[in-house]
């Protein structure tokens, strides 16, 4: 029997859409996205506890965390999208607004910490892997995700060869962008807004181009039946699986490197971040190792 796993490319379930947005003050990142659909709302800054904000998220379905809940602490962050991503609910939008301050808090506490001892970027490794392992699980979570961004100065060569500003990018993890479908800048014009594609991912979002910042406008684009599709959990590794992978990890030798490599294909920290699935997959081919003859 082959082992091969790949199959039609057009069998695969689409998935919802995972961005990233900045820009400056009062431009409508919050208020806009809080048309995505019953959204679950982080937010770190603890200004949308005004009225309209709070008035506007109840009536779309959707509930607010904020500092006084955690919405500061990264552990705290990632074990709610732990959660969203393996307890049933009825949400469909998960947004961080702002992870700049969840970032760049992470950044301050580690500096002082470390006190003179601080260099060449030390400070802002402790945040990075909260980042990674943050972005992981959003990445296996079923819901629309939303990570806002402040702004913040951007820098490079301007035509006579000088270090100049060139415009504004946005204020956190410097890969964030590479880790998502797709990075919006938005603009205001007036009363209008419109959102500057990046970086993109999709065929529907080249580049440069630039469409009203509206759920509307973005969900015909993305799919408005992918957005506002119902949620699906993934079941993670029973205990009885994790018991035996380590059990048989103690009978046959297996590289730590290749441990690794399974962890990183599962996007998991450790085995019981498995899903069912994996995780059986994993026995299997341990089993396999030892009892090569075994049907």
């Amino acid at each position: 029997m082959s082992k091969l796993k790949a199959h039609d490319p057009k069998t695969a379930a689409p998935s919802k859409p995972k961005i990233l947005i900045y820009g400056k003050p009062g431009v409508g990142k919050t208020w806009q996205a809080l048309d995505f659909p019953k959204c679950y709302y982080i937010d770190t800054e603890g200004g949308a506890d005004l009225t309209h904000y709070t008035d506007k998220l109840k009536a779309a379905g959707g509930v607010y965390m904020g500092p006084s809940d955690g919405s500061l602490d990264f552990e705290t962050v990632i074990g709610q999208v732990k959660a969203l991503a393996t307890e049933k609910h009825g949400y469909k939008s998960f947004i961080l607004d702002s992870a700049t301050k969840l970032f760049n808090l992470a950044v301050t506490a580690e500096a002082e910490r470390l006190g003179d001892k601080n260099a060449f970027g030390a400070d802002k490794k402790p945040a990075i892997a909260f980042m990674r392992r943050l972005v992981a699980w959003c990445n296996r979570l079923d819901m629309n995700v939303i990570f806002i961004a402040h702004s913040k100065p951007e820098w490079g060569t301007d035509s006579k060869g000088e270090r100049s500003e060139i415009g504004q990018t946005f204020d956190c993890w410097a890969t964030l962008e590479y880790e998502l479908h797709l990075c919006l800048e938005i603009i205001k014009r007036g009363p209008s807004r419109s959102a500057r594609v990046r970086k993109s991912r999709l065929t529907g979002f080249p580049d440069g181009e630039s469409f009203p910042w509206t759920y509307a406008d973005f969900s015909t684009r993305y799919g408005k039946d992918v957005i506002e599709a119902e949620t699906h959990q993934i079941a993670l590794a029973t205990a009885d699986q994790v018991t035996e992978i380590n059990r048989l990890l103690g009978i046959v030798k297996i590289e730590p490197e290749t441990i690794s490599k399974w962890l990183v294909k599962a996007n998991a920290e450790n085995f019981a971040e498995f899903t069912t699935e994996q995780a059986s997959a994993v026995i299997k081919s341990l089993n396999k190792t030892i009892n090569p003859d075994a049907k």
